[in-house]
Formats: structure tokens, sequence, C-alpha cells
């Protein structure tokens, strides 16, 4: 089977051609779709069955860190209400978590740096073939969920964003494997400072195990749900919703 990373980085002769950046033309052709994100059910069960479900991804030294982390995706959100947050230097923004949940929150920044803190230096895959290593700290995200207390039904979490597309907030989703995975984090800091815009602030997800547009930015919302149905398109996230990415993207 050819592997889809190595076909998007350009492994194979032509590969180049392939490489996806969220608006490429070939993500139009519905043939090309398929052939990109077949298997996805397949891949999932073999990546899990084959590994250990808490089995972490590298990690590096200070002196592995890239110079620069590129910011990709959106830049900057742009809107009324994330300018006047930012123009207060996040103070007044707020991270709510809801859905199935027994104890609803709503958390500042100061909230989320009170809680136990993980810090970790990864390699940031995009699905695009670029890749850089940076240091990331944050609560992780299986603490914040703990202390929302999960329902029984809650199968996904759901993450909402400030940033728009089409007029609608961007969303990705992921399920309560990869949310309590020890390196799945909710990002404040990158390269010990607080988030750049660029880079998502004031939070974003960190989920070590998955390509990088899982890494949802400028996170607003975090929703425990039994089923992505009725979600955006259902498929799971923005990308995969309009341009066929696979839902599971693990590497």
């Amino acid at each position: 089977m050819i592997a889809r990373r190595k076909l998007l980085t350009g492994g194979l002769a032509g590969g180049a051609g392939l490489i996806l950046s969220g608006c490429d033309r070939v993500v139009q052709i519905p043939a090309a779709r398929k052939i990109l994100f077949a298997g996805e059910d397949m891949q999932r069960g073999l990546h899990r069955a084959l590994m250990d479900r808490n089995a972490l991804a590298p990690e590096f030294t200070a002196a592995q860190r890239s110079p620069f982390f590129r910011p990709n995706g959106t830049r900057d959100p742009g809107t009324d209400a994330y300018r006047a947050l930012q123009a207060g230097r996040f103070a007044d923004w707020r991270l709510q978590v809801g859905g199935l949940v027994t104890r609803p929150l709503s958390l500042s920044l100061s909230d989320l740096g009170a809680m136990p803190q993980r810090a970790q230096i990864t390699r940031h895959d995009c699905v695009e073939g670029w890749s850089a290593i940076a240091k990331w700290q944050g609560p992780q995200l299986g603490t914040v969920l703990r202390a929302a207390g999960l329902r029984d039904a809650a199968r996904y979490i759901v993450f909402t964003c400030a940033d728009l597309y089409g007029g609608e907030p961007y969303y990705e989703s992921i399920d309560l494997v990869d949310a309590f995975h020890p390196q799945t984090i909710l990002a404040w800091a990158l390269n010990d400072r607080f988030l750049p815009v660029m880079n998502g602030a004031p939070l974003r997800l960190r989920v070590e195990r998955q390509l990088g547009y899982k890494h949802a930015k400028y996170l607003m919302q975090v929703s425990a749900v039994a089923s992505l149905n009725g979600i955006g398109k259902g498929q799971g996230g923005y990308w995969e919703d309009n341009v066929d990415y696979d839902w599971y993207a693990g590497i």
C-alpha cells in the first residue's frame, strides 16, 4: 500500500504536485480526493492495533527546535469580537467547556495556567509536506475534561474556534482515545512565550499523534458530544467536511 504521507510529501514521482494546501486544485477533483483519503477506518484500526494507545510521539531537545514555527491556515481571525479580545490581551477571553458534562466550565487563561502543566518539544507535521519542531505548554486536555466531568454518553470532543470559514466558526474534533492521550494539551505557550496571534492565540489544541490540521487554533469552546452528526456537515471538521480530509489523521 502506498503511504498517503509519502504521496503527499513528494516521495513518489509527481507527488510534489499533489501536496495539499487546503485550497489546492487537486482536492476539488472527486477522484483525486478518493485516492488521497481512502482507507481512513483501516488506518485508524491498524494504527491503534499496532501501537500502545498511550505511546508518546517523539520529543526533542531545546537545541533541536526550529528557528521559526511558521503560521498556516488562518493567521488572524480578524473579527470584531477577536480584535476586542486581543486589544485586552485576552483578559476577557474564556474557554467554554460544555456539552455532555456534569460541570460546565468557563476558564480564563489564569485558570488554565493554574492547572498542572505539561511542556513538550514535538514535531508538527503538516499535510502540505512541511514540519517544524517547537515547545508547547499547557494543561492536558484530559485534566480539563475530568474537571468538567464527562457523561457516559460522551464519545467525541469538538473544538470550536474564533476564526470563520464561509461565515461559520472553524471546528475540529477527536475521540476520547486522543482526548486523554498524555500529550494532548491545550497550549497557551509556544517556545516559552504566550502564543502569537499567527499561531493561534490565546489557546490551541496540540494532539501530537495526528497531522497538523487537527491542531485547532483560536479555541473558544470545547464540547463533549455523543455523535458528530449534525455538527457542520457531519464529518468532524472543516477540512473533513469540505475537501474530504481524513477525520483520523494519525501519524
